[in-house]
């Protein structure tokens, strides 16, 4: 039978042991707390968006739009780099090898899901490398004609290329992207070919088209817009589901008698992979907010781009269905970049 000095020393040893535990547990606390208040809130320096094509282009415009934006809401610099070359593949392993701290960020287009087709040696994993934040807007392709051909919509356009093959060509801003795939994609579904003449960018491509050098191409709206306007070319189409409110009178391919057909250049920012989770979802409630703001939607649709929006799980989603989806047509296309 234990004596009563026996069991008071038992309490008191338990007691100090409880002590023990309530004092490590507030010297956690207070480190914790101190790290805490220590960590500065994100973000706390400038910002920097690396966009995968040369200044000027409706990518690099688009872009400055919503870091103009996103500068003020945010409260620090944000940078516009350019750092185009190998179809955005540059820009691309540039972000997915930066410091995942949410500083370093990727203004994209829709080529990040035409590289793992194309690019056998890619030195990143495009779903594992960069972590998607959200999709932006889409830039509708246009599907126009030189106003000499005698065709005024994409029905009497398959006739006349079903009439004449091999004899009709078509441009395109070079060879793997989206406005040389995209046609193929079409003239497949359609059951018709034609000729596939690339340039080196869609600006000389649309050109070609006006001059007679090629007889259609399909471009992003942002740069057949003017020249559809002024009448220098015969728009037929555009890809998206919807109409274009930039071009309200000009059918879709799905109203045109391609049922579900929707091919666009979309846009969206990615981070590197690792970027953590608290980051991503700040930068996407920041940057869905500024595309829904009316004054930046008009400032977006003058230059031929419709806003999306998305959480960065629907992005991801979207992406790899994009990924699949054109290595069929590349590899059906038998398509090699240049």
């Amino acid at each position: 039978m234990r004596t009563l000095r026996q069991i008071i020393n038992k309490r008191k040893s338990r007691l100090s042991n409880a002590l023990a535990v309530v004092g490590l547990f507030i010297s956690l606390t207070t480190i914790t707390s101190c790290f805490a208040q220590s960590a500065p809130a994100y973000p706390a320096q400038p910002i920097k968006i690396v966009v995968p094509f040369p200044p000027g282009g409706a990518t690099d415009i688009i872009a400055r739009i919503i870091g103009q934006k996103m500068s003020e809401r945010m409260g620090v610099s944000v940078i516009i780099e350019n750092k185009a070359g190998a179809n955005g593949n540059i820009a691309s392993e540039a972000v997915a090898r930066a410091a995942a701290d949410g500083y370093t960020l990727l203004y994209n287009t829709s080529s990040i899901a035409l590289s793992p087709a194309l690019y056998k040696n890619l030195t990143f994993d495009t779903q594992k490398d960069l972590a998607p934040v959200i999709l932006t807007t889409v830039v509708p392709m246009l599907l126009a004609v030189n106003p000499s051909v005698p065709v005024n919509n994409v029905t009497e356009l398959a006739a006349l290329l079903k009439s004449k093959p091999g004899l009709i060509t078509f441009g395109s801003a070079g060879i793997g992207n989206i406005t040389h795939l995209a046609p193929l994609l079409m003239m497949d579904q359609l059951g018709v070919s034609a000729n596939h003449i690339p340039y080196k960018g869609s600006a000389p491509s649309v050109m070609a088209v006006v001059a007679g050098e090629v007889q259609f191409d399909m471009e992003p709206m942002a740069v057949g817009l003017q020249f559809a306007k002024e009448g220098r070319i015969k728009p037929l189409a555009v890809s998206t589901l919807q109409r274009s409110p930039a071009l309200p009178n000009v059918p879709t391919l799905d109203e045109s008698g391609m049922k579900g057909f929707e091919v666009g250049a979309w846009q969206g920012i990615m981070a590197p992979g690792k970027t953590p989770a608290a980051i991503i979802n700040r930068l996407n409630t920041e940057i869905m907010q500024i595309i829904a703001i009316p004054e930046i939607k008009e400032k977006l649709l003058s230059h031929g781009a419709q806003v999306l929006g998305s959480t960065p799980e629907q992005y991801a989603n979207y992406l790899d269905a994009e990924i699949k989806r054109w290595d069929k047509v590349v590899k059906e296309s038998n398509t090699k970049p240049e």
